[in-house]
This record gives C-alpha cells, sequence and structure tokens, in this order.
C-alpha cells in the first residue's frame, strides 16, 4: 500500500508543465545550438550566458526561433524582460509556461 505524506506541500500551479518544458527546452537547445552535452549535464538553475551555459548573444537569437517554433511564444529582442527571461533554463521555462496559458 502506498502511503501519502499529509505533510507535503502540494505543488504550486503550473510548475508540472513548467518541468516538462525545462526537459524539452535541453533537448531542443542541445540540438539547435549542436551542443556536446546531454541534458542530465545542463543545471536548469544556472545562469544560461557567461559563466553557466556559456552561451551567447547569437545563441540567444536561436533559442528564441526554437521557442516560437516548438511553443507559440515570441521572444524579442527588445523585451525589458530579457535579462530575467533568460537568466537560466528554469526563468525561460517559468516564462515559456506562463505565456501559454493566455
Amino acid at each position: 500500500m502506498t502511503t501519502v505524506n499529509a505533510m507535503a506541500k502540494p505543488l504550486p500551479p503550473g510548475i508540472e508543465e513548467t518541468l516538462a518544458i525545462e526537459e524539452e527546452l535541453k533537448r531542443l537547445i542541445i540540438e539547435a545550438l549542436s551542443l556536446e552535452t546531454t541534458p542530465e549535464e545542463i543545471d536548469a538553475e544556472a545562469p544560461l550566458f557567461g559563466d553557466g551555459l556559456g552561451l551567447d548573444s547569437i545563441d540567444a537569437l536561436e533559442i528564441s526561433l526554437v521557442v516560437s517554433k516548438a511553443y507559440g511564444v515570441q521572444l524579442r529582442s527588445d523585451d525589458a524582460q530579457n535579462h530575467r527571461i533568460f537568466a537560466s533554463l528554469r526563468s525561460l521555462a517559468a516564462h515559456v509556461a506562463a505565456q501559454r496559458l493566455r
């Protein structure tokens, strides 16, 4: 018999979708950017640029195209929130999930 921990906190709304998008984005980014890594090696909370995954502005454009094709979510280069959206894979996935709910 499986028991459920009554003290366990419920997951925040949309977290399951965000986590699924994270996994999809890992694969899409690896493929689009021809990265020599595996999805398991990508830390969802690490920075995408600089010291994290080490991406650059050209990579951001490629990611924007992949996100647009896969999810129908437009990421604009002049968006003031880009620093927050592209901070990590997790923040990008959360943004995509939020935009898809609209």
